[in-house]
């Protein structure tokens, strides 16, 4: 189960409970964002694809942060001419998890994650 989201100008790729890093949204640390622009939906091997975008498919997620990138250096110089231009940019990022697609009127959220009872041990050969 996956699906194609558009936000921010740019397109992502999710899957229920998979981490994203898309451009800042104002959305509060713990509350719940829609994307209503789904290009493409994929269930069990059929795809769908928009034009351009899925009707009544929606893509929920979780705002797990809000913060900023590291600094990015653009350094300009011109040869033989002493001269140099140093400019820096720190991006804003909102961190989601994906909880579900809704598509074909159903909610596709991910597998409960079975709990282990024993950790699992490393043997070497």
């Amino acid at each position: 189960m996956f699906a194609v989201i558009r936000t921010g100008g740019k397109q992502y790729r999710v899957s229920p409970n998979a981490l994203l890093k898309v451009e800042k949204l104002d959305a509060e640390a713990g509350g719940t964002v829609t994307f209503t622009d789904v290009l493409a939906v994929g269930v069990d091997g059929n795809l769908t694809i928009g034009s351009p975008i899925v009707a009544d498919a929606s893509v929920t997620a979780t705002v797990i942060a809000q913060f900023v990138l590291d600094m990015v250096i653009i350094l300009k110089t011109r040869r033989r001419q002493n001269s140099r231009r140093r400019n820096g940019h720190r991006q804003h990022v909102t961190v989601l998890r994906v909880a579900g697609i809704n598509a074909n009127g159903q909610t596709y959220t991910a597998p409960e994650a079975a709990e282990a009872s024993e950790p699992v041990e490393a043997t070497q050969e």
